[in-house]
């Protein structure tokens, strides 16, 4: 029976981004939950009870839970299906996903937390507008709408300020991930605006927080001074509790010692018809809370959820029938808003200013030292400017630091230059010695060739000098005579020939050593050049140089050729060497021609040891060799910046361990 295997539960980053969130924003509301009532001076007895579900249909309760998972369904669903849709089919089909480029994953990775930290501080307005179909949700908005909006903004802001921080933490994995190159995938932003986006509504939403805790608590002891007040100028005037006439009422209830002009009196009969002295109705809410619950709070009577505006009442008898008596008075008048909402404009701004100025600080330190970075990366051996250490911080520390590491640079780039100097003389030495066996041999067997030559024609001058006024020798002999001179003359005139253009190529490769010439030459005499060259190396080797034409070889190609001729034979010669000494194998050089591109391909193809991953990724960044101590590097490196700066080509290296390697020249026409 097949076993059956475990399958591997993995969490994926958005799946993170929206799981953290989910946390963070419970916390906050379970921290809002038991709090927000009472920094809302809410009138005790009307919170979770039959009272609040008679007057709104819905309890605290059931308002706060309805709130945080619509609030809470709206962003999950938002981070899923618009904000991180491309990461999360880029993350759950990997390389597959061709659909999601990297660049575009990227792009949004760098986005999203600044769009949903806003989104986080919008939204919340738009629920609680929804919300305005809740009855205790619509009195509350209708009747101290700011202070409700402020207390849930601010907790959104904080909410929104841990998920952008933590946001960014998840996302930075993918990033470096992603990381490919040395340049951003997205339009740039400021670090001052930045700071100012993360910074300012979270001081805004602290400083509002304090604010409304500070007023509610001051709104709390100012209601008790004022009904305590009210409770015993009550008491004096009507006592002793006993039954008045309506005109004794009036009289006594007209000398209350009201605090404020905006405090009043009203007057409740048995049949619960209500008169008030400044004839503006009680509310239902008002009217409710006096005949339910008012007597349990020893007479004190509540405005409404989270109005600022209070009353006391007192039961007596008047013409032996049951009256109430109280005082409706509001404990802030608008003014104090308009105080409150003034002094945080002024602080805003301030803090606003103080907040870009720093930062703007901040980032100019930054730059300081990205500019120097971008010096030292264009100027190369300029004279580079020490940056001013201008602050006690870490950012002072990462000047010091660069600092260092400019001073570092100059004295690198300086050894270096002196080291190349040095580098390039071994490698023309090396080239040089190179072309001087190839010239020994080359020339050898012409030479000889021609030494036999010219003792076969000192033979016949002899015979033929020998043959003078011999009356056997005929007509024809002398021709025969002829004829063989003939022949070795057209010998000796081959190798000469040949010598010369041993002597040409030899010599072009010489001059290329130290100076450069650009021509125009065709395909054919360049491979000629390097079957001349590369005829006495691959000869020692026993390895076998397969040319293959695979276009017209009367093609022009523009430089020099000398330079191109060195870099074809030292990839020859890297593929010589890639045999590691075993003879009878085969190197093929192919030419052919890149319509699509307007360009010829030189191929050199062995297929001899190959070269790990590690090494042909560096192959045409640095110095780099697969022989150890018998090699530097530099050959290759030399040729691919020949190609790149006088042919304007391109290089390429297909190669795999125990296979081979290819290296292709890429030539535009």
């Amino acid at each position: 029976m097949k076993k059956r295997t475990k399958k591997s539960f993995q969490l994926y980053t958005y799946q993170k981004v929206i799981l953290t969130y989910i946390i963070t924003f419970s916390i906050c509301a379970l921290i809002l939950y038991p709090t927000m009532h009472k920094i809302l001076n809410y009138p005790p007895g009307t919170v979770d009870t039959q009272f609040q579900i008679d007057y709104g249909g819905l309890t605290y309760t059931q308002q706060f839970a309805i709130l945080y998972v619509f609030i809470t369904a709206l962003f999950v669903l938002y981070q899923r299906y618009f904000l991180f849709k491309k990461i999360a089919n880029w993350e759950r089909l990997g390389a597959s996903a061709s659909k999601y480029t990297t660049q575009e994953v990227r792009t949004t990775l760098l986005t999203a937390p600044t769009k949903f930290y806003l989104l986080q501080i919008v939204i919340p307005f738009i629920a609680i507008t929804i919300g305005l179909g809740m009855p205790v949700v619509k009195h509350e908005v209708e009747s101290s709408g700011i202070t409700v909006a402020i207390l849930w903004v601010a907790i959104f802001t904080f909410n929104a300020t841990i998920n952008y921080v933590f946001s960014k933490n998840l996302f930075k994995a993918i990033l470096i991930k992603t990381f490919k190159e040395n340049r951003l995938s997205t339009k740039k932003t400021r670090l001052a605006n930045d700071m100012m986006l993360l910074l300012l509504p979270l001081l805004i939403a602290g400083l509002f927080f304090t604010v409304i805790v500070s007023f509610s608590r001051l709104i709390n002891v100012r209601g008790n001074d004022i009904y305590k007040y009210y409770k015993n100028e009550l008491s004096y005037i009507f006592d002793p509790p006993v039954s008045y006439s309506k005109s004794e009422l009036l009289d006594k209830i007209s000398k209350i010692n009201f605090i404020n002009d905006t405090d009043s009196y009203f007057i409740i009969d048995a049949n619960k018809n209500i008169t008030t002295s400044n004839d503006v109705p009680l509310t239902d809410f008002f009217q409710k809370y006096i005949f339910e619950l008012s007597d349990q709070y020893d007479g004190r009577v509540y405005e409404h959820y989270a109005v600022n505006t209070q009353g006391y009442i007192k039961h007596i008898m008047v013409e032996d029938m049951p009256y109430i008596i109280g005082i409706h008075f509001p404990i802030s008048g608008d003014d104090s808003l308009f105080y409150i909402i003034t002094t945080f404009i002024l602080l805003f701004g301030i803090i606003s200013f103080l907040v870009w100025y720093y930062s703007s600080s901040l980032s100019s330190q930054i730059k300081m030292i990205v500019y120097g970075l971008d010096d030292i990366n264009n100027q190369n051996n300029a004279e580079f400017k020490k940056i001013p250490i201008i602050s006690n911080d870490e950012l002072g520390e990462l000047t010091v630091a660069f600092n260092k590491i400019q001073d570092l640079t100059k004295h690198n780039i300086e050894q270096i230059h002196d080291n190349q100097e040095s580098l390039m003389e071994k490698e023309r030495l090396a080239s040089l010695g190179q072309l001087i066996g190839g010239i020994a041999h080359n020339l050898k067997t012409p030479i000889m060739s021609i030494s036999g030559a010219t003792e076969g024609l000192t033979d016949l001058i002899k015979e033929y000098d020998s043959s003078v006024g011999d009356p056997e020798v005929t007509n024809e002999d002398h021709h025969d005579i002829a004829k063989d001179m003939s022949t070795w003359i057209a010998k000796i005139k081959t190798h000469t020939e040949y010598m010369s253009d041993v002597i040409t190529a030899v010599k072009g490769q010489a001059v290329t050593l130290s100076n450069e010439e650009d021509i125009s030459f065709t395909l054919g005499e360049l491979l000629k050049r390097v079957n001349i060259l590369m005829k006495h190396e691959l000869k020692n080797a026993i390895i076998y140089l397969n040319i293959s034409m695979k276009t017209d070889e009367n093609a022009l190609i523009h430089g020099d050729v000398n330079s191109l001729v060195q870099v074809i034979n030292n990839m020859i010669s890297n593929s010589i060497q890639a045999y590691n000494g075993k003879p009878e194998q085969n190197i093929d050089l192919i030419a052919e021609k890149d319509s699509i591109n307007n360009s010829i391909i030189i191929s050199i193809k062995d297929y001899g040891s190959g070269m790990p991953k590690n090494v042909k990724d560096k192959l045409f960044k640095e110095m780099i060799t697969t022989k150890g101590k018998n090699g530097t590097g530099l050959g290759l490196y030399m040729s691919y910046s020949t190609i790149k700066a006088h042919f304007n080509g391109n290089m390429t290296v297909e190669s795999e361990e125990g296979k081979g390697t290819t290296f292709s020249i890429v030539l535009p026409l």
